[in-house]
């Protein structure tokens, strides 16, 4: 069960209409009010003499305790929270769903149990069997102004306790190591803009990448610089010289006013902001720096994937709830060894790998793990393939077998989530190990054409091999040559097609 919280509105009406109306697409079906601060069946919009609703006296009564503070009411007071469950989950009942509204309402703070003469007043309408939708206004009936701190874990939490209540899917925790997914307005603009993803993933990868192969923010600016990303340095106000954050646009990606839009490094994921850089860059953490050893093309790989593997020999040494203090700094130093392996290769098989590998190396809560050798060691491996490795056009054996070694240590860092009951974080590790199997696995030879009726389609379970080493060229309309005419007939012509007897081949 899923728990959103929407941005704050300034009038409830459009709202209403809405959650009774058809929807988008004809989607909401039997629109009611299963639970509120009073009694349900009361507040009920009547039917006028035409067929439609009157929503006055439900809105109105909405609205009486916010009006009723007048200037120093909220800007924003509308507060609207939605609730689903998982597709395979039982459809719950009226009742049901009212207990998961009332227990929203009482984890944040807004209508808490015992108080709900004098709370804000609230409803929950249900317009579909899988989810209800929670509307308030942030103004407490008696008098005060209502706030909803930290609402959004608190309706996690509340969505965690009515799964095990009534047995439904279970959800990964709110740990923060999910990175910040695009909104709904930054899909549409980036399908209307023909951009095959929205700009904060593509400033998140741009970020991730030039974090992992620079040794300092200097080189981090420059590198993203030379990726085509606009940067954008903010001074403080005490000491102009002093660099406190930064921010970053692409180019052509641009608002209303004609103005870049920006996104803070801490929009982009917890691990971007620039405290948490600069710890990644201590010296402490990233040793010496990068020592290249043997001169030759793979040299960089071979280090590359030595020190993946003693890294998962460590993890797979120290198996268990509790592997060490270094499992945490390992797993954070694995994302940047994917990146720099991305960026000097171009593969979009890596890329999808590190992009579904992101969530697994971050701690939960925004922790930083302390240093650890072996961290120490896949840190300047990925700073080392940033810089030295040399790319051919062929796939040398270096390549396969640094991928192999990844593969090794993405499943035992996958293991260790699973131990530590971080299931999200384990199952993206898994994600990118399979990612990375598939790219190295060797095409299959050509399947003989066989008679029959045409075999089922199998389930799509990720990006295949091929259409992995496909996405690596591009590719362009098929243009079918013309069939060479027979003698004498017209070239313009074109012959009736034949009819099979028997199955298709």
């Amino acid at each position: 069960m899923i728990g959103k919280v929407s941005p704050r509105g300034e009038r409830v009406e459009p709202l209403i209409w809405y959650l009774y109306g058809p929807g988008r697409k004809n989607e909401h079906t039997d629109p009611h009010i299963v639970a509120a601060w009073h009694d349900p069946a009361g507040l009920e919009p009547p039917l006028r003499p035409g067929g439609r609703r009157d929503f006055r006296r439900l809105t109105g009564l909405l609205r009486q305790p916010h009006d009723a503070l007048g200037d120093l009411g909220h800007d924003r007071p509308v507060w609207h929270c939605s609730v689903r469950a998982a597709p395979g989950d039982r459809m719950l009942s009226d009742e049901e769903w009212a207990a998961v509204a009332a227990d929203v309402m009482a984890r944040t703070g807004l209508a808490p149990r015992g108080q709900e003469h004098d709370a804000v007043r609230w409803v929950a309408i249900r317009h579909a069997e899988d989810h209800v939708h929670i509307v308030a206004l942030l103004a407490r009936q008696d008098g005060a102004k209502a706030f909803a701190w930290r609402d959004f874990y608190r309706v996690a939490d509340a969505c965690h306790a009515a799964e095990q209540r009534y047995g439904l899917t279970p959800t990964p925790p709110c740990d923060r190591t999910a990175a910040r997914r695009p909104g709904r307005a930054e899909e549409g603009k980036a399908d209307r803009q023909h951009r095959t993803e929205a700009p904060r993933v593509s400033l998140r990868r741009h970020a991730a990448a030039a974090a992992a192969a620079a040794g300092g923010e200097d080189e981090f600016f420059a590198l993203l610089e030379q990726a085509g990303v606009l940067v954008r340095l903010r001074h403080s106000t005490q000491n102009p010289g002093e660099v406190t954050g930064y921010a970053i646009a692409l180019p052509g990606d641009t608002g209303r006013d004609g103005k870049p839009v920006w996104y803070g490094g801490g929009k982009l994921a917890a691990d971007l902001t620039l405290p948490k850089l600069r710890a990644r860059w201590d010296p402490a953490r990233t040793g010496p720096g990068p020592r290249p050893g043997p001169a030759g093309p793979d040299a960089a790989w071979d280090h590359a994937a030595s020190a993946a593997a003693a890294a998962s020999d460590q993890l797979q040494a120290g198996s268990g709830p509790d592997p060490g203090p270094d499992a945490g700094d390992i797993a954070w130093a694995a994302a940047d060894v994917l990146r720099a392996a991305a960026a000097v290769l171009g593969s979009p098989a890596l890329r999808l790998a590190a992009d579904a590998y992101d969530r697994a190396a971050r701690a939960p809560w925004g922790r930083l793990p302390p240093p650890s050798p072996a961290g120490i060691q896949l840190r300047a491996a990925a700073r080392l393939v940033a810089t030295t490795a040399h790319v051919t056009q062929d796939r040398p054996l270096a390549h396969i077998a640094f991928l192999i070694r990844m593969i090794t240590l993405l499943e035992a860092i996958a293991e260790l989530r699973q131990a530590q009951q971080h299931l999200a974080q384990a199952g993206a590790a898994r994600a990118a190990a399979r990612q990375l199997h598939d790219a190295t696995a060797p095409p299959g030879p050509p399947r003989p054409p066989q008679a029959g009726p045409p075999r089922a389609a199998r389930p799509d379970h990720g990006p295949s091999a091929a259409r992995l080493a496909a996405a690596d060229f591009p590719a362009g309309p098929v243009t079918r040559l013309p069939a060479r005419p027979a003698p004498g007939q017209a070239r313009t012509a074109r012959p009736a097609p034949r009819r099979r007897k028997g199955p298709s081949p």
